[in-house]
């Protein structure tokens, strides 16, 4: 191995003001990328003449961008074969194609998006099929608005948007929501125009919503794709709810109950899924989106 040349103090400090200006110059990027006042591609463009830039991490740059974090970063990254620690400098002719091609601004009319309903009985699984999908940039996860105050470590418009009984019948009232129930005291609610914004943007909304609700959407939005999300076995279903330590023999009887309700109702859903395999769901409801599986 060869023998790093001995610096003398002045080029140490100079080398050191060099990293200190270069990292100076990757923070300023992102900052700007983070703000909307550059995109993916000017960046890429940049690095091309600069130096510092070259050497940004293609992860750093991309969980830069605005509602964009680290786990979908990382599904983007594996879907265009870039790995995490690669730097721009060093991406591969197709990989930059690739990347460039993720990010090009689309021209024309954007095609809308397709409305999901993902529903079932309790304890079949819809909230972890949901948070996978929420990792796939082309889906976007409905945010219910609730009546009900916070839970710890909750936050207003990342869990739900917490509002008032009154705001809420006024929303009612102005049929401003595309679906909404009473559970336990409290109601929940899926804004119609968050939803048609997405849709709008070209976005796949799921709505992870209870049996009554998918009725709901049903008659307000007949394109909605209603998915009913089904155990492997009936035995499976009771396993699962009566694994359930914090519930008393009265509640576990009773979800048992909704749940043989439940399940009578599939016939009303437009597809039937197995949650059998967690990656064997996700390629399913990718398909039916029309995007191939991971």
């Amino acid at each position: 191995m060869p023998i790093p040349p001995k610096l003398t103090p002045e080029q140490r400090a100079a080398a050191l003001e060099s990293a200190k200006q270069a990292r100076r110059t990757r923070s300023d990027i992102k900052e700007q990328v983070k703000t909307g006042q550059l995109k993916v591609l000017q960046v890429i463009e940049l690095a091309s003449t600069n130096e510092a830039i070259a050497k940004m991490r293609v992860s750093e740059l991309l969980e830069s961008i605005p509602g964009v974090g680290k786990v979908r970063v990382t599904t983007i990254l594996n879907r265009l074969g870039i790995s995490d620690t690669r730097r721009i400098q060093g991406l591969g002719v197709l990989q930059l194609q690739k990347l460039k091609r993720e990010f090009a601004p689309q021209t024309g009319a954007i095609r809308p998006g397709k409305l999901f309903v993902l529903s079932g009985p309790g304890g079949v699984g819809k909230s972890t099929i949901t948070k996978a999908l929420a990792d796939y940039p082309e889906f976007w996860v409905s945010i219910s608005a609730t009546t009900r105050s916070p839970r710890s470590g909750e936050r207003d418009g990342v869990d739900y948007f917490y509002i008032s009984e009154e705001e809420f019948s006024r929303r009612i009232t102005g049929n401003e929501f595309l679906e909404w129930a009473e559970f336990a005291g409290n109601k929940y609610g899926t804004p119609a125009n968050q939803v048609l914004e997405k849709l709008k943007a070209g976005f796949n909304v799921i709505l992870e919503i209870e049996i009554d609700g998918a009725r709901q959407v049903r008659k307000s939005s007949p394109e909605a794709q209603l998915i009913f999300i089904a155990p492997p076995s009936w035995e499976e279903l009771v396993k699962r709810l009566e694994g359930r330590g914090t519930d008393s023999d009265e509640r576990r009887a009773e979800r048992l109950a909704l749940a043989q309700e439940e399940m009578a109702a599939q016939s009303e859903f437009d597809y039937v899924v197995v949650n059998d395999q967690l990656d064997r769901v996700i390629a399913q409801l990718l398909s039916l989106a029309g995007n191939k599986a991971p």
